[in-house]
């Protein structure tokens, strides 16, 4: 059971949630199911989850909120379950990050396929996961297939820009990435050549590392350069 990817379902309906929840078993995941907002948040943070089928009418705070709060930390695929059919509903629901959507009721079947297709899509199309997608360095660990990073045994939280600077920084251990190089991996064809931001992200990835300014140990200024991981000299 260990090796099987793990898909949340988040619905206050609970005849759903067991229909759902026996498909996902009998198409080969493991299903986590949760009946409100602050339920699934609590999953999602405990569980290496690969896929969130998401419910837009949650009884505590709303499935666009929930979607929110996932996407502050994670990229990992989200279908949405809603019966609200209008069309701005469903735009609204693709624009703050789900990336996809089934509406009630609706063919388990469909439902089935639609999350193979999202997994593949996102680049997780098989269950076992190899020290290939993990990074490690000292005590901290960045699990490529789930997009989390943990320090010990403590979880620590990263915006999905955070994420993406980790990641190339902890790809190329002691190689000096330009400012250039790091703001193209996370703005892509959206990059002017003016952004400046990468300078406020790394004051924040140093900030939830626990890096001192003088001395750090993970992310280090390479003045007139730029930035590389490792901070040893």
């Amino acid at each position: 059971m260990g090796d099987k990817q793990r898909v949340l379902v988040v619905d206050d309906e609970e005849k759903l949630l067991e229909l759902v929840g026996s498909y996902l078993e009998a198409s080969g995941y493991l299903s986590l199911c949760a009946a409100s907002g602050d339920e699934g948040m609590r999953l999602f943070e405990q569980n290496h989850v690969s896929l969130i089928l998401l419910d837009l009418m949650l009884p505590d705070f709303s499935g666009e909120e929930f979607c929110r709060r996932v996407r502050a930390v994670s990229d990992i695929p989200i279908i949405m379950i809603t019966a609200k059919v209008d069309e701005e509903s469903v735009v609204r629901g693709l624009r703050i990050g789900a990336d996809d959507y089934v509406c009630k009721p609706f063919s388990p079947r469909e439902l089935m396929a639609r999350v193979q297709a999202a997994l593949r899509k996102s680049g997780r199309p098989g269950s076992e996961r190899s020290t290939e997608k993990l990074l490690f360095y000292d005590d901290l660990i960045l699990d490529l297939e789930n997009r989390t990073l943990c320090r010990g045994d403590a979880a620590i939280a990263l915006t999905r820009d955070e994420y993406k600077i980790l990641a190339l920084l902890m790809s190329r251990q002691a190689k000096v990435f330009t400012r250039d190089e790091i703001l193209d991996r996370i703005k892509g064809d959206e990059y002017d050549g003016f952004d400046r931001s990468v300078d406020t992200h790394i004051k924040n990835l140093r900030a939830k590392l626990g890096d001192g300014p003088r001395s750090p140990k993970y992310i280090l200024t390479v003045y007139g350069m730029g930035y590389r991981f490792g901070g040893r000299q």
